[in-house]
C-alpha cells in the first residue's frame, strides 16, 4: 500500500502541467429581430468595470442599425399586439423564470459594472426579476383600470378601451443598466407595444445578458430590439423616425430636449425623464410603480352604440 502511495506521488510530480489559457475576450453583438447581428458599421468599443478593468467589447450601433431595429419592431407589432393579454402575461412571466435561472450571471455582471457589493447586486437582480412578474400580472388588468364605460345623455352608450401605441423607442437609464432598463422596457411590451432600446453606454453588458434571456424565452423576435452604443449618436435617427410612435427619454440625459424637439416633426408621443433619472438602480426599487409607465404608451379607442330601436 505504501509503495502504491509513493508511486502516485511521483506520478503527480512528473505529470505535465496544463498550459496557461488565454482569456476569451468577447465582443457582444446587437439584438435585432430575434437575432444577434454585428453592427453594420463594424465598430465596437471597450467596456470596463467600475475599477477600470476591461470586461468585453460592445457593438457601436449605427444609423443603419437603428433603422433595422425600427423595421423589426414594426414587423413584430401586429402579431404581438394581436395576442391575448393573458398570453402576453405568460410570456413576460417566462422571462422572469429564465432570469431566475441565470441569477448568478446577472449578479456578477451588475457587481462588476457598477462596483456594487454582491449582496446589493443580488437585491437589484431580485427586484428586476420581480418587476417582470409585476408587469406580467398587469397585462390582463390595465384595460379595466384605464378604460371603462362613460356616462352619456341620450339613447346610446359608449365605452373606452386602451390600445397599444405601436413602436416605442426607449432610452434606458445610463446609471441603472438592469433594474432601470427592466422598469422602462417591461411596461412597454406588457401593453402590446414593441420596443427599440438604446442601452446604457458605460454598462451595456447586463442589457446584453437580458437579450440572451429574451432570445431563449417565449418573446417573439422583433418585440424587443437592443442597440448598444451612444445615445447621442443613435437618438437623432430614432427621435424623428416616421415609424416610431413614441419615445421614452428616461436615459436620454442631456440630449432629452433635442430628441423631444426632433420628435415633434412627426408628432411622436414623448415621455420625459422622471424623478428616477440620475439616481442609479436604487431609484427604481419602488415595488409598486403602478400604471404610470404603461398609460403613456396607450391610445384610447371609444366605441358608441345606440340603445333601443
Amino acid at each position: 500500500m505504501a509503495e502504491r502511495r509513493t508511486s502516485a506521488k511521483k506520478a503527480a510530480r512528473t505529470a505535465p502541467k496544463a498550459p496557461a489559457r488565454l482569456a476569451v475576450r468577447k465582443t457582444y453583438k446587437l439584438y435585432l429581430g430575434g437575432a444577434f447581428p454585428r453592427s453594420e458599421s463594424g465598430r465596437s468599443y471597450p467596456v470596463t468595470s467600475a475599477d477600470g478593468d476591461h470586461l468585453a467589447n460592445a457593438s457601436l450601433a449605427s444609423r443603419k442599425d437603428a433603422r433595422d431595429a425600427v423595421t423589426a419592431a414594426r414587423k413584430a407589432f401586429g402579431g404581438w399586439s394581436g395576442r391575448t393579454a393573458y398570453n402576453r402575461g405568460q410570456v413576460l412571466y417566462r422571462v422572469a423564470e429564465v432570469m431566475e435561472g441565470r441569477r448568478s450571471q446577472f449578479t456578477d455582471q451588475l457587481a462588476a459594472a457598477q462596483g456594487l457589493e454582491r449582496s446589493e447586486a443580488d437585491t437589484v437582480v431580485s427586484a428586476a426579476i420581480d418587476r417582470w412578474v409585476y408587469y406580467a400580472g398587469w397585462t390582463d388588468k390595465f384595460a379595466q383600470v384605464i378604460g371603462g364605460s362613460n356616462p352619456v345623455a341620450g339613447p346610446y352608450y359608449n365605452h373606452s378601451s386602451p390600445e397599444p401605441t405601436g413602436v416605442v423607442a426607449v432610452f434606458a437609464p445610463q446609471d441603472a443598466p438592469l433594474l432601470g432598463l427592466t422598469s422602462v422596457l417591461a411596461p412597454v411590451v406588457a401593453t402590446g407595444n414593441t420596443a427599440v432600446v438604446v442601452t446604457s453606454e458605460e454598462a451595456p453588458l447586463p442589457a446584453v445578458d437580458l437579450a440572451e434571456v429574451l432570445a431563449t424565452s417565449d418573446v417573439p423576435g422583433g418585440v424587443v430590439n437592443l442597440l448598444t452604443g451612444r445615445a447621442g449618436e443613435i437618438g437623432p435617427h430614432l427621435a424623428p423616425h416616421g415609424d416610431v410612435d413614441a419615445l421614452d427619454l428616461a436615459g436620454a440625459g442631456e440630449h432629452a430636449t433635442a430628441f423631444e424637439e426632433a420628435a415633434a416633426e412627426t408628432l411622436t408621443r414623448v415621455l420625459r425623464p422622471g424623478n428616477e433619472a440620475g439616481g442609479g438602480e436604487r431609484a427604481w426599487l419602488d415595488p409598486d410603480p403602478g400604471t404610470s409607465r404603461m398609460s403613456p404608451f396607450l391610445e384610447t379607442k371609444t366605441v358608441w352604440h345606440p340603445i333601443g330601436v
